[in-house]
């Protein structure tokens, strides 16, 4: 199956994962997906990740979802700059997510950073999603 945006597809199935409270989710494997989901574990949103075979010899991220209490850690997941439409931001410009509490994840030239990561390196990218 072929998708037009295979990271707002990700970015579907965890926020679905998460409101359906299930355990895990699954989805195809890419190395830009690996990078997003890195930041995400980092961060503290999501507990771990996996890369697994599939029968059909493809790869395929296992994705242990966080909760709190029994709440979600992810309380909004929402993508910003989207195919038919990018969102390209100088480091200066680079917008805080609910007052510095949320992240964005930003597709920098020195790789996929948050948005404070990339404030600090001085260097700014597409803004790919926002995270709370």
């Amino acid at each position: 199956m072929s998708f037009t945006d295979p990271i707002a597809d990700m970015i579907t199935r965890i926020r679905n994962g998460q409101m359906r409270s299930y355990v895990k989710v699954e989805m195809p494997a890419s190395s830009f997906k690996g990078k997003i989901l890195e930041v995400l574990k980092r961060e503290g949103f999501i507990l771990n990740y996996t890369l697994e075979l599939t029968d059909e010899k493809k790869k395929k991220f296992s994705i242990d979802l966080k909760y709190n209490s029994g709440s979600p850690v992810i309380h909004n997941i929402e993508r910003i700059s989207k195919p038919g439409r990018r969102f390209y931001s100088s480091a200066q410009s680079i917008p805080k997510i609910k007052n510095g509490l949320g992240i964005a994840i930003v597709s920098t030239p020195k790789g996929v950073m948050t948005d404070t990561e990339a404030r600090k390196a001085k260097v700014g990218g597409e803004i790919i999603c926002k995270v709370f």
